[in-house]
Order: structure tokens, then sequence, then C-alpha cells
């Protein structure tokens, strides 16, 4: 069966440093056989959370936009690729509306505890966070991990690796940067071959 691998381009900005690095990982992915959609957040429609808890009585956001559709469809995915630019030291708005809007998955595992992923199902599901800063600190990107990682934790996907590429101010684009677009290809046919090779695991078992 084709590894299924999504990305989620985060960045209000079409054909930017993020989404090229995105293009990247996904080609390489392809390459390696493995079957690749891109998502634009921006497109979509879709509201930020309202706080409301309505989920945790029923598990059931009270919400019907594109959202629901999307987090629908990430369900049907073995590898999910994050992407999001660093604005004012995070995520941008578009990928922290739509990891807010996840909450009511997080009340069925947490709140009403009728869904559960198992230790198998989380290793065939590996998710992957990719993201460009136009300065050079080292932690330009510490504010970002946090809720990259709360969902992934919440859709049942292992944080498996992150593809980030700072200092873009000096290297003028990520065109300029003398690695990081090989690397993300790199990786995109890396995942590939450990989905792969962590499925025929599963199957000899």
């Amino acid at each position: 069966m084709t590894v299924k691998v999504l990305g989620l381009s985060g960045s209000p900005h079409r054909h930017g440093n993020t989404e090229t690095l995105l293009d990247a990982f996904l080609d390489g992915a392809g390459e390696a056989g493995g079957e690749t959609e891109k998502v634009i957040l921006k497109d979509l429609s879709y509201t930020p959370c309202r706080g409301c808890n309505a989920c945790h009585k029923d598990g059931v956001c009270v919400v019907t936009d594109d959202a629901i559709t999307l987090i629908d469809r990430i369900f049907t995915v073995d590898c999910l690729a994050v992407s999001s630019p660093i604005y004012t030291m995070g995520i941008t708005a578009e990928l922290k509306g739509l990891i807010d809007r996840a909450q009511y998955i997080w009340a069925r595992k947490f709140i009403l505890k009728n869904l559960f992923f198992t230790n198998e199902h989380i290793a065939n599901h590996k998710g992957i966070f990719i993201s460009t800063a136009g300065l050079s600190w080292d932690n330009v990107f510490d504010a970002a991990f946090p809720a990259v990682t709360a969902f992934f934790n919440t859709l049942g996907f292992e944080y498996y690796d992150n593809i980030i590429a700072n200092d873009m101010d000096r290297y003028k684009g990520i065109r300029g940067h003398p690695s990081a677009l090989n690397n993300a290809r790199e990786k995109g046919r890396k995942v590939i071959r450990v989905l792969e090779s962590s499925r025929d695991a599963t199957d000899y078992q």
C-alpha cells in the first residue's frame, strides 16, 4: 500500500521560503514512491476555536467548516508535514487556528476517553515540522515546537523530525541556502523508507 503524505502550508505568502521547503520535502517523498498532496491553509475557510467547550460533552465541534473536513482528511494519511514560517517568534495565525480547532479530538482522547491510538498506530504515522525564519538566532523556532507537538500528539502522529532553516535574511531566501532544499528532499525520501519498513515489520509480526 502506498504511503500517503499530506503537506499543510501555513504561510499566508504563496511560494515563499517555507512553502518552497515544503515542496522540496514533498518532491523527495514522491520520488521515493509516496503519494503526496499539499493543502494551502489560507485558501480554506475556517474560524478560530470559540472556546465554548461544547466538544467536551460529545466530542463534536459545533462549527462545521473547512477545518473539520481537513482534520478528517489528516486521519487518512501516514505522514503529516506541517509547515509555517516564524512570525513574531511563533507559528502563523493560519496554522495556530487549525491546531486550536483540533480541540474536539483532544476532548475525545482526554475528556471522553473514547479515542485511543496504540503505540503501533503512532509508530506508523509520522509528523514533520517544516519552518523558516529570517533571524539567525538558534532559539528562533523554540516557541513553535510546543504547539506543533500538541497537534501531532492529539492526532496520533509521532513527532518524527524537523526541517528548519533560519538566517533567511542573510541567505536572501531559501534558494540561497547551501543545503536546506537538498536536506528537505532527502528527508522526504527517508520518511517513506522508514514508514515502508515499519509497515513491513508490523505485517511480519
